[in-house]
């Protein structure tokens, strides 16, 4: 597919496609005519002789330093060699990509004064498959992701790294020649607009909140996988019970194990028995109520950053009447606050599938399942040291739980005496997000292990699709086996779309 930048912007969508997807890019002609418009604003400004920060002044704690027109040009390649300062290991490919997509749309929208040329410099980049090495410490969300978005800028004028398609780091200058594509040369106002925004921190938020969609309805396909194993009743999630208590998210999720517990000889088998627990464990019968307040959570994120998405986050901005102001829109803390109520939620989304799992694996509460889930205990132990691993990514997810947004640190002879750390806290949500599929993961391969060793009862249509899908790389309970890239098969059964689609190919589509 193509996405074409408008001068309106782009739709989360479009992000999802360019950065995973390798969807081509184009800039339409009315955005090409929205920048020459305000490039005029800039060259009109410049000839004037007036001060203007960013196009006649230095930046920062240096923004009272006047600079002679004729050094102009040379300061904004300065300005990019000076903060791409970045250290670490580079930045995955997709999160550079969207990146680079948003720092496209930003400048498409007509307020920060460039060339067209600067914003296809940075599609052609994109189109060509060229990604800049952008080290994962260096922003603070002050002005923005400065040094992630210098890195990238870097690679315009011909320098600094790009990945090579073997993950090490190629000369930048190598791969515009390999590709055809020529460096630009800067004009005044363009370095400092390459580099102020949120467009870092934005592009991974956009690609946690698809991840997490995805993963919240996996937890209520493991959790109902637990469930049905270990015996648990139906009842608390029927639709009447939700509705006193109309938090949206947690309707959802309820509805969602509801229907995934129905058309089960297992759910069958203990309904009517007056032994049964009257309430199951917490962690089963409030599954709905901690994944519904994240998808909530969730709810909020989105909208966030979708209103993120249609924002002008230049500093300074340069408005259609002729005034160029300054602005903090590119300060990050909505988008840090987001990311860090986030990664609290993900975080409990994944504490309490951990809680399901050790109650799966422990006989005295299991309701007559082997211990560890072992058919022979005792010469095996089944998945033991599975729940040690899922308990060592809870106590890692708690950690990582703590926001970044409240550590602020001054910066810049404190002139941004107060910054988001919006780049810390999205990039530690996607990692919570990736430990959350990993706990999602033990739990997938405890609820099928459960529902297996309940035979020659049937499990649910969605029982069914969860073991076919587990059983490929786990096998039937039997004699222990090594564990390791079975959990890996796993992680990626719940990562990926195949199983779900199978569920709800039998029962209709997740909420």
């Amino acid at each position: 597919m193509t996405v074409t930048v408008e001068p309106t912007g782009i739709t989360p969508a479009d992000v999802l496609a360019v950065a995973r997807h390798d969807a081509r890019v184009e800039l339409s002609e009315a955005t090409v005519a929205a920048m020459a418009r305000s490039r005029a604003i800039v060259d009109t400004i410049e000839a004037s002789g007036r001060p203007v920060y960013g196009v006649s002044t230095g930046f920062g704690a240096l923004a009272n330093t006047s600079i002679a027109p004729e050094r102009r040009a040379e300061l904004q390649h300065a300005l990019i060699r000076s903060h791409a300062a970045g250290i670490g290991a580079p930045m995955p490919r997709e999160v550079v990509r969207a990146m680079m997509l948003l720092r496209v749309r930003s400048l498409a929208l007509g307020l920060s004064g460039v060339r067209p040329v600067l914003a296809q410099g940075l599609v052609d980049l994109l189109n060509h498959d060229i990604t800049p090495w952008v080290p994962e410490h260096g922003s603070l969300g002050a002005s923005g992701d400065l040094a992630p978005l210098a890195h990238c800028a870097l690679v315009l004028l011909g320098e600094g790294w790009v990945l090579g398609k073997d993950g090490a780091r190629m000369a930048a200058a190598d791969a515009l020649h390999g590709s055809g594509l020529q460096p630009l040369a800067l004009a005044a106002k363009e370095g400092l607009a390459l580099i102020n925004g949120t467009d870092g921190m934005l592009g991974m938020l956009l690609l946690a909140v698809e991840d997490a969609r995805h993963l919240f309805a996996m937890a209520d396909v493991t959790a109902a996988l637990a469930i049905e194993a270990m015996l648990g009743s139906e009842r608390p999630f029927l639709p009447e019970l939700h509705a006193i208590r109309p938090h949206p998210g947690q309707s959802d999720s309820a509805a969602n194990i509801h229907r995934l517990l129905q058309h089960s000889a297992i759910m069958d088998s203990h309904r009517d028995d007056l032994a049964h627990a009257v309430q199951d464990a917490y962690s089963m019968r409030c599954a709905p109520q901690v994944a519904g307040a994240a998808r909530d959570t969730l709810e909020f994120v989105r909208t966030t950053a979708g209103r993120e998405l249609r924002s002008v986050v230049d500093n300074p901005v340069v408005l259609a009447d002729g005034r160029v102001e300054s602005t903090g829109n590119f300060h990050g803390a909505p988008l840090g606050f987001a990311a860090d109520f986030l990664a609290i939620a993900a975080a409990e989304v994944g504490a309490i599938a951990e809680r399901r799992v050790d109650r799966l694996l422990d006989v005295t509460r299991n309701r007559a399942l082997p211990p560890f889930l072992a058919p022979d205990a005792g010469v095996n132990s089944g998945l033991m040291i599975a729940q040690y691993t899922a308990a060592g990514i809870v106590a890692e997810n708690r950690r990582l739980a703590a926001p970044a947004s409240v550590d602020s640190l001054p910066t810049s002879g404190m002139q941004e005496d107060h910054v988001s750390m919006g780049w810390a806290a999205a990039k530690k949500l996607r990692t919570v997000l990736d430990n959350l599929t990993s706990l999602l993961a033990v739990e997938l391969l405890a609820g099928v292990r459960g529902i297996q060793l309940r035979a020659p009862l049937t499990p649910s249509p969605a029982g069914r699709a969860a073991v076919a899908a587990v059983r490929d790389c786990a096998g039937e309970p039997g004699p222990d086996v090594f564990l390791a890239p079975v959990i890996e098969q796993c992680r990626a059964v719940v990562a990926g779309r195949a199983l779900r689609a199978e569920i709800e190919d039998a029962v209709g589509p997740l909420l």
